[in-house]
C-alpha cells in the first residue's frame, strides 16, 4: 500500500486546532460523566479515597489515622479538592471529568504524530467513552489520577526536546508512580528506552535528558516521603507504599486463568500492529507507546489481578493503535462511515442516558438531583436521632463522610481491608486476623448503629468465617430499625434483651 494512502483519513485531511480539540473532549467527557455527578458512590475505591483526603484535611497523613493500599498522592488529590471546596461530590466528579478529558486530549495529541487529527481525534472521543463507561468507571479511580499525568509525560517524551521538557515529564511520571504503584514499570521501561538512546546517539543533550527526567521521577517520590520523615514517621510511608503492596500482590494473584485472555487478546493485537508496521522500531512514538504498554502488562502479570478498572492505565495507549488499524482497515475497504454506524455510536453512552432519567425522577421524587444510600441513610440517621459515634457501615462507606464520623477501626476504612489479613502488620493492627478484627469490632466497640446492603453478602463470597460470623451475630444481637431504598439500619438489642 502507498504510504500516502495511509495519511489520508476517513474525514480528510483539515487541521484542528488544540484548543477546539480539547474543549470539544471536555464536552463529550462532560456530557457523558455529569448525570454521575450526584451519585453517593460509584466504586468503594472512590469512597476509601474521599475518606482519606477528609482525614488529611483534618492534619493527619495518610496511614496513620484511617489506612487504604495506594500511595499518597492518590489522596492528595481528594484532599486538595476538600479542602479548597469543602465536601463537594460535585467538585470531585467535576476535576475527575477533567482529568478523563486532559488524558483524551493527549491521547489526540500523541496520535496526531502517527496520522491524520481526524483519526486522532476518533482516538481522544473513544479514550473518553472507555475511561468513563462500562462498570464502575464514572468515578474517579486513582487509574484516572495516574493516566491523566502518565499520558502528557508521554507526549512530552515524544514530542519535545531538551532537559527542562524532560524534567517535566519526569515529575509527571513521578506523580503517575505515586498514584498508582504498578506505573513504576512503565516508567521503569521509558527510563531504559531514553538510556538506549543516549548509547545510540552519544550526545551530551541527550546525557541531560536522561538525568533530567530521572530527577523528576525520584524527586516526587522524594517528596511524598518529607512529610514522614519530618514528623519521624519515615517507616510508616515504607511500610504502607512499598511493602504492603508487595505483600497484597503476593496474597492475592488470580490464576493464570484468569489473567491468560486479556494477555492473549491484546498481545495478539499487538503482533498484528507489528507486523504491519503500525508499530515500528524506525517510528519513536509508536515504539514509546508499545514499551508503555508491555510495562503496564507486566506489572499486572507481577502484581497477578487484573480488574476492571486497572485497563484504564492500558486503554489510551491501546486505543490509539486501535485507530490507526481501524483507519487502514476503512482505507482499504473503501469503506465509508454510514449514518446507521453513527447512530449506533450514539447508544454507546446508554448508561449516561439512564442516569440522566435517574437524576431527573430523583429531584421529582424527594426534591434533589443527589441520590443513592450514601446519602439517604445519613438522613434517616440524622432525622431519627441514631448513634453515630460508633456506627459501622459494612456498606455504603461513604456514609461516613457524610455523617462526619470515622470508621471504628483503621482496617475498617475500607470494608474489604477487614479481611485481608496480610495487609494487618503493614499498620500495626494489633489484631491478627479478620475474625479476631470483626469480634473486636463487634464485640468490644459494640456499635450501636450498623448499616448492611440489603439481601447481600457482608463480604466476599470466599470469605465463608468471615460472613458466617457477621451473619449470626448480627441476627443475635441487632433488629433492623429501617430500610432505606437498598440498605438496612440495624441497631443493637438492648443488654436486658441478649
Amino acid at each position: 500500500m502507498n504510504p500516502s494512502i495511509l495519511k489520508e483519513s476517513l474525514l480528510g485531511n483539515s487541521q484542528l486546532k488544540s484548543k477546539t480539540v480539547f474543549l470539544l473532549l471536555t464536552g463529550i467527557t462532560f456530557f457523558i460523566r455529569f448525570p454521575f455527578f450526584f451519585r453517593d458512590y460509584i466504586d468503594r475505591d472512590e469512597s476509601t479515597f474521599i475518606l482519606l483526603g477528609q482525614s488529611w484535611v483534618d492534619g493527619y497523613l495518610p496511614y496513620t489515622q484511617l489506612w487504604d493500599l495506594k500511595p499518597p498522592l492518590t489522596f492528595a488529590f481528594f484532599a486538595s479538592i476538600i479542602f479548597l471546596f469543602g465536601k463537594s461530590f460535585v467538585a470531585i466528579r467535576l476535576l475527575g471529568a477533567l482529568l478523563v478529558a486532559t488524558t483524551a486530549f493527549f491521547t489526540y495529541k500523541i496520535t496526531s504524530k502517527m496520522t491524520t487529527t481526524q483519526v486522532a481525534l476518533w482516538c481522544g472521543i473513544f479514550c473518553i467513552v472507555l475511561l468513563s463507561l462500562f462498570g464502575s468507571l464514572q468515578g474517579v479511580m486513582s487509574e484516572h489520577l495516574c493516566m491523566a499525568f502518565f499520558v502528557p509525560s508521554m507526549y512530552l517524551i515524544i514530542s519535545k526536546k531538551g532537559p527542562i521538557w524532560l524534567l517535566l515529564a519526569g515529575l509527571l511520571m513521578g506523580i503517575a508512580v505515586m498514584v498508582k504503584l504498578n506505573m513504576a514499570y512503565p516508567v521503569l521501561l521509558l527510563g531504559l528506552f531514553l538510556v538506549i538512546e543516549l548509547f545510540n546517539k552519544q550526545k551530551k543533550s541527550t546525557l541531560w535528558n536522561v538525568l533530567a527526567f530521572g530527577t523528576g521521577v525520584l524527586l516526587v517520590i522524594l517528596l511524598t516521603i518529607l512529610p514522614y520523615y519530618m514528623s519521624g514517621q519515615l517507616e510508616v510511608w515504607w511500610k504502607s507504599v512499598i511493602l504492603a503492596p508487595l505483600e497484597y500482590s503476593e496474597a492475592r494473584r488470580f490464576s493464570l486463568l484468569k489473567l491468560a485472555p486479556t494477555f492473549i487478546v491484546i498481545g495478539v493485537f499487538l503482533f498484528y500492529c507489528w507486523k504491519n508496521a503500525i508499530i515500528s522500531v524506525k517510528d519513536r512514538t509508536s515504539l514509546i507507546l508499545f514499551m508503555a504498554i508491555c510495562g503496564v502488562l507486566f506489572s499486572f502479570f507481577k502484581g497477578g489481578r487484573i480488574n476492571g478498572h486497572y485497563l484504564i492505565q492500558i486503554h489510551p495507549m491501546l486505543v490509539i493503535f486501535l485507530g490507526i488499524f481501524l483507519n487502514r482497515l476503512f482505507l482499504r475497504n473503501r469503506l465509508k462511515i454510514s449514518r446507521k454506524l453513527l447512530f449506533l455510536l450514539l447508544l454507546i453512552p446508554a448508561e449516561s442516558y439512564m442516569e440522566y432519567v435517574n437524576i431527573v425522577k430523583n429531584k421529582i421524587e424527594r426534591g434533589t438531583f443527589f441520590n443513592g444510600e450514601g446519602f439517604t441513610v445519613p438522613k434517616y440517621i440524622l432525622e431519627n436521632k441514631l448513634e453515630t459515634d460508633t456506627i459501622f457501615f459494612l456498606g455504603y462507606h461513604i456514609g461516613y463522610w457524610n455523617l462526619g464520623v470515622l470508621p471504628p477501626t483503621l482496617a475498617a476504612t475500607h470494608p474489604s481491608n477487614i479481611c485481608r489479613d496480610e495487609l494487618y502488620p503493614f499498620f500495626d493492627n494489633p489484631r491478627k486476623n479478620s475474625l479476631e478484627e470483626l469480634k473486636y469490632i463487634m464485640e468490644e466497640i459494640k456499635p450501636k448503629t450498623v448499616v448492611v446492603r440489603k439481601g447481600r453478602l457482608v463480604f466476599d463470597r470466599d470469605e465463608f468465617e468471615e460472613n458466617e460470623y457477621i451473619d449470626a451475630y448480627l441476627a443475635k444481637h441487632y433488629t433492623v430499625a429501617a430500610t432505606v431504598e437498598k440498605a438496612e439500619i440495624l441497631q443493637r438489642k438492648e443488654i436486658s434483651k441478649q
